[in-house]
């Protein structure tokens, strides 16, 4: 089939790879000038299939009362909300049960772990070398902190993750440049998960895919979708349509705009997420890998010979504004767990992203319910973690195979309950 991928991301780049294996034809279409310019750019790099968790979580009502009296919260609020920013917040808030996250926190896993096997298998099948690193650990600063996280573990044992709950001396041992003195209760080892650095992936990914035949039209910015005997595809500047035989949305924030004219009524909000990406300094003083500080949901990871510190979930705002609150709190949180490690006095780069969230978690991958048009969106703030996965899952669908892993709670039915 004649396909259009839209959107050049992590999610769109893996995507058109994966239906270029299945030898069908497919334009990527972009509106930016390069691939994963946008919430692929600068993240933590965490694929974490046993840590990932929906944000519509028990407890995380009164955590977000609580952050709004709090410096250094792991969530923000930026006045003014728009209507549709407050109607997402509210059926956030309906997600939060326990049963209901309990339902998505088991789809996302087991839609986590299949896209770690398909992006190893990528990564080995096509020999691509890119800045990673295995070991994924949760440093837990209390026991508090620690009782915090007991559900969540439950989970883990249930579909078995590898995981082991260890004391700091223990943690010391895995990162052995964790500052001396910062204090902490213990920490969540979890081998099996690493960090990698997506951008490059995708950039790399992206030159298979042209190997492949898939065409990547940048600077092209879609302006609306129409599902009429295939689908015609709009574009910025051009009198006539383009006709494919489908669609596959995977353009971000951007795709609620687009499908809401052909029916599709996506609650999909901004969650924006900072970073900050510096050279090593002194090597002995950086992390060996990737921790995260659960208090303050501050990721640290190593890519290459840069250390990059990410976090915070900001509601509101925009993208052009960033908070001087949310970046102080990266540098605070790097500073408490390793200080020295990175060059901050030239060369920083701090960044702001938008994360394309719907408010129960799992991201939806399938049919759109409108003939020729297909949805790969809504993965969050686990986009890498989740891309190959998802990507695998619809080309079989699209071909109408069967997918090697369990879809169900991902289909659009979902958002119309």
């Amino acid at each position: 089939m004649k396909i259009a991928v839209i959107g050049a991301g992590i999610i769109g780049i893996t995507t058109a790879y994966e239906l270029a294996c299945d030898g069908h034809e497919v334009t990527v279409l972009e509106r930016r000038g390069a691939a994963a310019e946008e919430s692929s750019f600068a993240h933590a790099g965490i694929v974490a299939p046993g840590y990932i968790s929906p944000w519509a979580a028990p407890g995380m009502p009164a955590k977000f009362i609580q952050s709004l009296f709090s410096r250094h919260a792991a969530i923000k609020v930026r006045l003014p909300l728009s209507a549709s920013e407050l109607g997402w917040m509210w059926r956030w808030y309906r997600a939060c049960k326990l049963e209901t996250y309990l339902r998505n926190r088991a789809h996302l896993q087991k839609l986590a772990v299949y896209s770690q096997e398909r992006l190893h298998h990528i990564t080995a099948d096509l020999k691509l070398e890119y800045e990673r690193s295995d070991g994924y650990m949760v440093l837990l600063r209390s026991e508090k902190d620690s009782k915090g996280m007991q559900p969540g573990l439950t989970v883990l044992r249930d579909v078995g993750v590898d995981f082991k709950e260890i004391d700091a001396d223990a943690a010391r041992k895995i990162e052995l440049a964790l500052n001396p003195d910062t204090s902490f209760f213990g920490a969540l080892s979890l081998p099996n998960d690493e960090v990698g650095n997506s951008r490059q992936f995708a950039l790399m990914l992206k030159n298979e895919a042209q190997r492949l035949g898939v065409n990547f039209a940048f600077n092209t910015t879609v302006t609306q979708l129409s599902a009429d005997r295939g689908v015609a595809v709009g574009i910025e500047g051009e009198p006539e349509a383009l006709q494919f035989d489908a669609a596959v949305m995977c353009a971000g924030l951007d795709s609620a705009r687009l499908l809401a004219p052909v029916g599709l009524k996506i609650p999909m909000a901004a969650v924006h997420g900072y970073s900050v990406s510096a050279t090593i300094r002194e090597p002995l003083n950086a992390p060996r890998s990737a921790v995260m500080d659960e208090r303050y949901k501050v990721a640290i990871s190593r890519l290459g010979n840069r250390v990059r510190v990410a976090g915070s979930a900001e509601l509101g705002g925009s993208l052009d504004k960033k908070s001087a609150g949310a970046l102080q709190t990266l540098y605070k949180v790097l500073h408490d767990w390793f200080p020295g490690a990175a060059n901050l006095s030239n060369g920083v780069q701090e960044w702001k992203g938008a994360r394309p969230m719907l408010p129960d978690g799992p991201p939806l991958v399938g049919s759109s319910g409108v003939a020729g048009l297909w949805l790969n969106l809504g993965h969050g703030s686990s986009g890498w973690t989740l891309s190959c996965g998802s990507a695998r899952a619809l080309a079989d669908m699209i071909g109408g195979r069967k997918p090697d892993v369990d879809v169900s709670g991902l289909d659009v039915g979902r958002i119309r309950a």
